[in-house]
């Protein structure tokens, strides 16, 4: 499928919730209008108004697709670093969207801890009890496997999304990459894959279909982050609103 076609599907997709919002202004109007007098509407009167759900998949298919295609390629290794940062930091809102649902399903579970430390007549513990009965106050491998996953997705994708700005940032880098490119007769926005791993620090990057991939390592180990600086960068953020001035 074009990126064309993907932007055909998303506005067809678009026209039908459209579709379904004049109809439920309209009706609404109608609607008001005979309870004022007395007409009492049929069952499902306004059911041309309701979004159904393979309107909404429709809808969130075509947009996923327009989101992931790329629609420029890149011809400078820049461009192509910066077009993979932006896939990465959409994928890194989705993980924090999944990791704040998660963390609310655990918050609310360990909430009863307050219940416990003031828990020291027999009605209270009681009462402890039955709340650590239901589902809403307890935890379960479920529940803290979603949450411990959301959190690796988080880091995964940060971590991705900062190499990848990191290396459009580095001169050394995006003229290494551009120059082997040239060299073999590549435009370097028809890579087929690229990889960044931290542990070695090294990107692997594909321009054709035979899988093999060249590796360029060691440009971003003036950029690693520690735990500790995340911390500490995460308590600023949150006092601040924004990260501190290099």
């Amino acid at each position: 499928m074009t990126g064309q076609e993907k932007i055909d599907m998303l506005i067809a997709s678009i026209g039908d919730i459209q579709d379904r919002i004049n109809n439920s202004s309209i009706l609404t109007i109608g609607a008001v209008g005979y309870a004022a007098i007395g007409g009492v509407i049929n069952d499902d009167a306004l059911s041309d108004g309701i979004i159904t759900t393979e309107e909404l998949g429709a809808y969130l298919e075509a947009k996923d697709l327009v989101l992931q295609h790329d629609y420029a390629i890149a011809s400078t290794a820049e461009q192509m670093f910066m077009q993979e940062h932006a896939a990465a930091m959409n994928n890194l809102s989705t993980a924090v969207d999944n990791l704040t649902a998660a963390t609310a399903v655990v918050m609310t579970a360990v909430e009863v801890a307050s219940v416990a430390a003031e828990a020291d007549t027999k009605p209270e513990q009681v009462e402890l009890q039955g709340m650590l009965e239901t589902d809403t106050y307890s935890l379960d491998e479920v529940e803290t496997n979603e949450y411990n996953e959301a959190v690796i997705a988080v880091e995964t994708f940060a971590q991705q999304a900062g190499a990848f700005m990191a290396a459009a940032n580095n001169d050394e880098l995006t003229s290494t990459v551009d120059s082997y490119a040239a060299q073999g007769n590549y435009m370097v926005g028809s890579y087929t894959a690229i990889t960044y791993t931290q542990s070695i620090d090294e990107f692997v990057i594909t321009w054709d279909d035979s899988g093999f991939g060249t590796g360029f390592q060691g440009y971003l180990t003036p950029e690693m982050k520690n735990a500790m600086e995340v911390y500490e960068a995460g308590e600023y953020i949150y006092e601040y609103g924004a990260m501190p001035t290099q």
